[in-house]
C-alpha cells in the first residue's frame, strides 16, 4: 500500500512560504539587467527587454568524397539593443580543429584541419580587413567601417572555405561519401542584454549560445547525393525523381514508415533528378542553427505524426542511415512516438517545427530539427538516445538558453523528459533502472570534491565529471523533486509559463527560479537555494527510533543536505506500508525530520527508500526491531 502524505506540504505552505524571501546569489551583471528593466524578479522579460536577430543566406558547395567544402552568404544583421556598436563578434566554430587552438577533450590525428578559412568579407558592400583569427581561434572582432546604431542593420556578405575533419563527432566525415555539416559557416556570435558580446572560446567541450536566425540554405552537391538539412525542403520536385518526390509527399500524411529511398534505390541512382550538379533549398525561420547531412547510399525513411490534438498539425518524422544498422530501421517508428508524447505529456506543449529528422552519425548530438546518433547494438539505449536528443527541442530550441555557461538549463531538462518518456515506453521499473545506472551511480558513489560543485557553477568553469553531474543528473534530480514538491498540477502550470513566456527568447537560471516563484505563489528560493547553489548530495539516514507501545518516532537524518523526496517502508508482521514524503518536509527541519506513526500493530522493521535519488550510504537507511 502507498500512501502519499500530502501534510507535510500544507505544512510549508503554511510555515515556509510566508517568511521573508531568501535571496539567491546574483551575479553582478544579472543584477544590472534588472536595473536596466531586461529582466525581472517576477521571471518575465523585463519591459526593456531585447535580442538581436540575423538574416542568413548560405550556400554551400559539396563534393564528397572532397572534404574541401566552399561557401558564400549573407548575413542581415539587425541591432535591437540600445547600444551603439563599432564591431561584431564574429564566432568560427570549426577553427577548434587548428592544432593549435583551445581545446578540453582529447583527440587523435583525425580531429585536426585548418580550420574555417575566411577569404574575403564585404560590410555593406564595402570589402574590409579580416584576419583570420591566431589567438581566440573560435571567435574574432570585426571591425565596423560606421558604427551600426541602435534599431538599425548591417549587411555582411561573406566567401570561406574549410577542410571537413575525418573525426567521428558532432560534425565530420561519417564515411567516404557521408558527411554531417554543424557549424559550419560564420556567424555573429551572441550580443544579449546581460552579458554583451559572447566571447567564450569554443572548447569542444561544453555547447552553444546562438541567436533565433532566419536561414535559407542552398546545398550544392553531385547528383545521386540526397542532403537532409535543417528546415523546411523548398523545391523536392526539382531535386528528386517523381517517384521518389510522390513518396516523400505521401510519408507526410501518413502514420506509417514510408521507404521513400531503399538501398536498392540510391545503388541504382533512381532518387535524384538526373542534373550533374542539384542544388537543394531549405527554409528554417526563427531557429538558433542549421546542420546538413550528405550521402549517396543512405537509405531514406520517413512517416508523419499529429503533435496537436486541436489544430491536428502533423509533423514529418525522417530518418537518414546505412541499410546495415539494425536500430535505425525503427528511427521513425521511435522518432513519431517520441514527438507524440512530448507533446501531449510532459513537457506537454506540441512539437514546434515541421520536422525532425535522425541522422545515422556518431555524436549523439542535437540540432534544430536534426538528430545526430551513433548506432548500437542495444534497441532500448538507441530508444533512449533518440529520446533525449529529441527532448532537447524544447530545451534549447524552443528557448535559446546558454548552454555555454548554464548547462543544466538544457541537459538536464533534456535528461529528465528521457526518464519520463522512458517510464513510458519500458514502465518505471526499467526506467528506474537504467535512469541510476547511467545517470546517478557514478556521481553519488564517488565522495570526490569536484563530484558535489553547485550546479549554478558556469559550465565553462568545470570539467569532467563536475560537467557531467551538474549538466544532466543532479539537474535531472533536481527538477523531478520540484514536480514532487509542487504535485502535477501546479508544476505543469508553472512549466508552461516559464515555456511561454521565454519561447524564442534567451533565459537565464534566474528567469526559470522567479518564474516558477510568481506563478507557484510560494517562495521557492529554499529549494533553489538548496538544490543549485550548494554543496549537497542525496544522503538519508534513519537516525533513532523511539517507540512507547506502538507509538513511534522515527528521527530521519538528511546527511547529504538535498531536499529530496523519500518512501519509508513499514514492515508489519503480515503486511507492509510504504509512506511517501516529499521535499517539503526538510523546509522546517533541514538537518533531520521526525515521523510519528500510531498504530495498533508493531513495527517490525523500517526501510527509508530513495527510489532514483541514489542514496550514497545505503547501511544506515534500515532499522530492525
Amino acid at each position: 500500500m502507498r500512501v502519499t502524505l500530502y501534510f507535510s506540504f500544507c505544512l510549508l505552505i503554511v510555515v515556509s512560504f510566508r517568511l521573508p524571501a531568501q535571496q539567491l546569489y546574483m551575479p553582478r551583471n544579472v543584477k544590472q539587467a534588472l536595473e536596466k528593466g531586461t529582466r525581472s524578479l517576477n521571471g518575465m522579460p523585463g519591459p526593456n527587454y531585447w535580442q538581436n536577430k540575423g538574416k542568413y543566406n548560405l550556400t554551400i558547395i559539396v563534393q564528397p568524397p572532397s572534404r574541401e567544402i566552399s561557401g558564400h552568404e549573407t548575413i542581415t544583421y539587425y541591432n535591437n539593443s540600445p547600444d551603439t556598436l563599432k564591431y561584431l563578434v564574429m564566432r568560427l566554430v570549426l577553427n577548434v580543429h587548428k592544432p593549435e587552438a583551445l581545446r578540453y577533450m582529447d583527440v587523435d590525428s583525425n580531429w585536426f584541419t585548418d580550420g574555417i578559412v575566411v577569404d574575403q568579407i564585404q560590410v555593406n558592400g564595402e570589402p574590409v580587413v579580416f584576419d583570420n583569427p591566431r589567438f581566440h581561434f573560435t571567435w574574432q572582432n570585426l571591425a565596423l567601417p560606421q558604427p551600426l546604431f541602435p534599431h538599425d542593420s548591417v549587411q555582411l556578405t561573406v566567401d570561406w572555405h574549410f577542410t571537413l575533419a575525418r573525426s567521428r563527432g558532432r560534425e565530420g566525415v561519417i564515411d567516404s561519401t557521408t558527411f554531417y555539416l554543424a557549424y559550419f559557416y560564420p556567424r555573429v556570435s551572441v550580443y544579449d542584454d546581460y552579458n554583451g558580446w559572447d566571447r567564450l572560446d569554443f572548447t569542444g567541450y561544453q555547447e552553444f549560445y546562438n541567436d533565433f536566425n532566419d536561414y535559407r540554405l542552398q546545398v550544392k552537391v553531385p547528383k545521386n547525393f540526397v542532403v537532409w538539412a535543417t528546415g523546411v525542403l523548398l523545391n523536392p520536385d526539382g531535386v528528386l525523381q517523381p517517384e521518389i518526390a510522390q513518396r516523400l509527399k505521401q510519408a507526410d500524411h501518413s502514420d506509417n514508415v514510408i521507404h521513400v529511398a531503399t538501398l536498392e534505390d540510391m545503388l541504382q541512382h533512381r532518387v535524384t533528378a538526373d542534373h550533374d550538379w542539384n542544388v537543394w533549398q531549405w527554409e528554417a525561420q526563427h531557429v538558433s542553427d542549421v546542420a546538413v547531412a550528405i550521402s549517396d547510399h543512405y537509405v531514406w525513411d520517413a512517416g508523419s505524426v499529429v503533435v496537436d490534438s486541436q489544430s491536428m498539425r502533423r509533423v514529418s518524422v525522417q530518418a537518414a542511415y546505412n541499410d546495415t544498422a539494425a536500430d535505425f530501421h525503427r528511427a521513425v517508428e521511435i522518432g513519431r512516438f517520441t514527438l507524440s508524447w512530448y507533446s501531449r505529456n510532459w513537457p506537454g506543449i506540441p512539437y514546434p517545427y515541421p520536422k525532425m529528422t535522425v541522422v545515422q552519425g556518431y555524436a549523439d548530438m542535437e540540432y534544430p530539427m536534426m538528430v545526430n546518433d551513433a548506432t548500437t547494438p542495444n534497441l532500448y539505449f538507441s530508444q533512449l538516445v533518440e529520446n533525449h536528443e529529441i527532448g532537447h527541442t524544447y530545451f534549447p530550441f524552443f528557448m535559446g538558453t546558454n548552454e555555454s555557461r548554464y548547462a543544466f538549463m538544457d541537459e538536464g531538462w533534456a535528461t529528465t523528459l528521457e526518464y519520463w518518456i522512458g517510464e513510458a515506453e519500458r514502465g518505471k521499473a526499467a526506467a528506474d533502472s537504467f535512469y541510476k545506472q547511467f545517470r546517478i551511480t557514478r556521481w553519488i558513489h564517488d565522495p570526490s570534491q569536484e563530484e558535489d560543485l553547485p550546479i549554478i557553477t558556469p559550465s565553462n568553469v568545470v570539467r569532467g565529471v563536475a560537467y557531467g553531474n551538474n549538466a544532466y543528473g543532479k539537474p535531472s534530480l533536481a527538477y523531478i523533486a520540484l514536480r514532487d514538491l509542487l504535485g502535477d498540477s501546479l508544476f505543469r502550470r508553472c512549466l508552461h509559463a516559464y515555456m511561454q513566456r521565454w519561447h524564442g527568447k534567451h533565459p537565464i537560471p534566474w528567469d526559470f527560479f522567479y518564474t516558477f516563484n510568481d506563478v507557484s505563489g510560494k517562495n521557492l528560493n529554499p529549494f533553489w537555494q538548496n538544490w543549485f547553489f550548494s554543496n549537497g548530495y542525496d544522503d538519508l539516514a534513519i537516525d533513532q527510533v523511539r517507540h512507547s507501545g506502538n507509538n513511534y518516532e522515527i528521527t530521519i537524518k538528511n546527511v547529504g543536505g538535498f531536499m529530496m523526496p523519500f518512501d519509508l517502508v513499514v514492515q508489519y508482521a503480515h503486511r507492509q506500508q510504504r509512506l511517501h514524503y516529499t521535499p517539503a518536509v526538510w523546509s522546517q527541519h533541514p538537518d533531520a525530520y521526525t515521523i510519528k506513526l500510531n498504530n495498533s500493530e508493531p513495527i517490525q522493521s523500517l526501510e527509508i527508500d530513495p527510489g532514483i535519488f541514489m542514496d550514497a550510504n545505503m547501511k544506515d537507511n534500515f532499522w530492525k526491531k
